[in-house]
């Protein structure tokens, strides 16, 4: 399924089934925390941030993570992520600030 990028308004039900058809209940979504935007529906956290980076976002705004549909569960996990020169050296987002943001975007678009 193609991978769809959303920004400034809440993503309809089409969309959303489009978006978890790779995985089912789960949808793996990358977005740029400065812009707003969200790409979400591929198999792959990089393949989302290929198509935001092509789309004129940039690397250091762009962070991985994933939403399950039936729990309603945001989760901040993505190879992405790990960034040791940038204070994360992990692959959940451990800046506080940056995870109220991507948080903050997937449910206004998603949720």
């Amino acid at each position: 399924m193609p991978i769809l990028i959303i920004r400034d308004r809440k993503a309809t039900q089409e969309e959303l089934d489009k978006m978890n058809y790779e995985l089912g209940n789960y949808v793996k979504v990358v977005a740029d925390v400065e812009k707003g935007i969200l790409a979400g529906g591929g198999g792959m956290h990089y393949d989302e941030e290929q198509m935001l980076l092509e789309y004129g976002c940039e690397q250091k705004n762009l962070w991985g993570g994933g939403l399950d549909f039936t729990t309603k569960e945001i989760d901040y996990n993505s190879m992405i992520n790990v960034r040791p020169n940038e204070n994360n050296p992990s692959r959940e987002i451990l800046s506080e600030d940056i995870r109220k943001k991507f948080k903050k975007i997937v449910e206004e678009i998603l949720l």
